[in-house]
């Protein structure tokens, strides 16, 4: 009776521990989203948090996923703004916003420095030269104008799932001794 016991509270410790290594996955690609347009960083750091919160070892904590959870939507939702925001201030159009994430895609794919960057950059002037190529000071203007919304935009994300990463690593330290 004892064996199986045994066995079953090991099988919940390889459960606890697939749940926490695969959180540990996905706020780590939260972190990689906050830079790609492909994956919502903050929202698949929460994931993160909340698989480790499903194990049987952390204390479930509804209120701080709840929290977690709007803040993480809250900053998805205004990731649609700000770089339109950006883009308008300086007189940008929806070609650069296009631009600039094709750019931004191209560049994560060269094998240059700051291939993201430097995408976004000329995405969106490219983008703002196929709306009006005859005003390349416009083009120019509003395409700085949407990398630097873009630019805030990854800026407010990655900080995001990074306070989620630290988040999930300091609850994994203090629960250390019993999950692993």
């Amino acid at each position: 009776m004892n064996t199986s016991r045994h066995i079953h509270i090991n099988c919940m410790n390889s459960m606890d521990i697939l749940l926490t290594l695969a959180g540990f996955v996905f706020v780590c690609l939260g972190i990689i989203g906050s830079f790609l347009p492909i994956l919502p960083g903050p929202i698949t750091s929460w994931v993160g948090l909340l698989l480790l919160h499903l194990t049987k070892v952390i204390p479930q904590n509804w209120t701080f996923l709840g929290i977690t959870l709007f803040i993480a939507v809250f900053i998805f939702i205004m990731d649609y703004f700000i770089p339109a925001i950006g883009a308008k201030k300086f007189g940008g159009t929806k070609y650069g916003a296009y631009g600039t994430t094709i750019g931004l895609i191209i560049g994560l794919f060269s094998p240059i420095p700051f291939g993201i960057l430097i995408g976004a950059f000329f995405g969106a002037f490219v983008g703002e030269l196929l709306y009006d190529g005859k005003d390349t000071n416009r083009a120019l203007k509003a395409s700085t104008g949407a990398f630097l919304g873009f630019l805030a935009s990854a800026t407010i994300k990655f900080s995001v799932a990074i306070v989620y990463f630290f988040l999930f690593l300091s609850t994994v330290w203090e629960y250390k001794s019993v999950l692993f």
